[in-house]
Parts: structure tokens; sequence; C-alpha cells
């Protein structure tokens, strides 16, 4: 049996009325959204290369969609990861262990300043059927 990891991300402001926060504080509505080197095509692509099907996982046929938040920081690096919907305890730590290796993005901006900015992306796990 063959595997497939399909891939989507989300990477949208959360309308949020008169949001004002410490500059450290990530920030759900921004001017310009937090961009992925080589762009959205490029972070699918980064997932998917660096992504491997537990094998607990694969052997028990677990499928499904793991969603992850992380704050892309004021420098563009990556922290505060969590997941926001767990499937299985390995899946979801799968889709940690890569986020955790995605590069600097170019950060967020509110008013032409970098700030840090939440950011989503739904990883789902699927088996190809043969």
């Amino acid at each position: 049996m063959s595997l497939l990891i399909i891939l989507a991300f989300i990477a949208f402001p959360t309308p949020v009325s008169g949001q004002s926060k410490a500059s450290d504080e990530p920030y759900f509505a921004v001017d310009e959204m937090p961009v992925f080197p080589g762009g959205d095509v490029a972070l699918l692509k980064f997932i998917a290369n660096n992504m491997q099907y537990p094998v607990n996982a694969r052997e028990n046929n677990i499928e499904g969609k793991v969603i992850i938040r992380f704050c892309v920081t004021s420098d563009g690096s990556i922290n505060q990861i969590t997941v926001l919907k767990s499937v299985d305890s390995e899946l979801d730590n799968e889709a940690i262990r890569v986020v955790k290796k995605l590069p600097i993005f170019k950060p967020g901006k509110k008013a032409g300043v970098p700030v840090p900015v939440w950011y989503m992306v739904p990883i789902t796990f699927k088996m190809a059927k043969n």
C-alpha cells in the first residue's frame, strides 16, 4: 500500500476588533501576512518533502487532518507551535516535527512594521488506495 499525505494550508487573519497588544504577542489580523520563502506552493512542497507517515499510524490505518498553529515572529522564525485539531498523537507529533523545521518566513507587517502573527497549517494524513 502506498502512502499519501495531503497538504493544505491556511494563513488568514481572524477578525479581532480593537486589537492592541504588547509587541511580543502574536496578532491575528495584520496588513501583510507572513510569507514562506518561495510562496505557498514552496511551503506545501517543503512539508510534503519532510513528512514521514508514522509507522504505527500506517499499520493501524490511522488517517485524518491535523491542524497546527504557530507564530511567525517579527524576525520570521517559528515558535509557539500547538495542535489545534488532533487526530492521533503520532500524527500530531509528526506534523509538529516538520513545522519545527520550517525555514525563516518573511514576517508579517502591521503599519509597515514587522510583528508576530499567528499562522495555521492543516495537514491531512491519508493512505493512498492501490
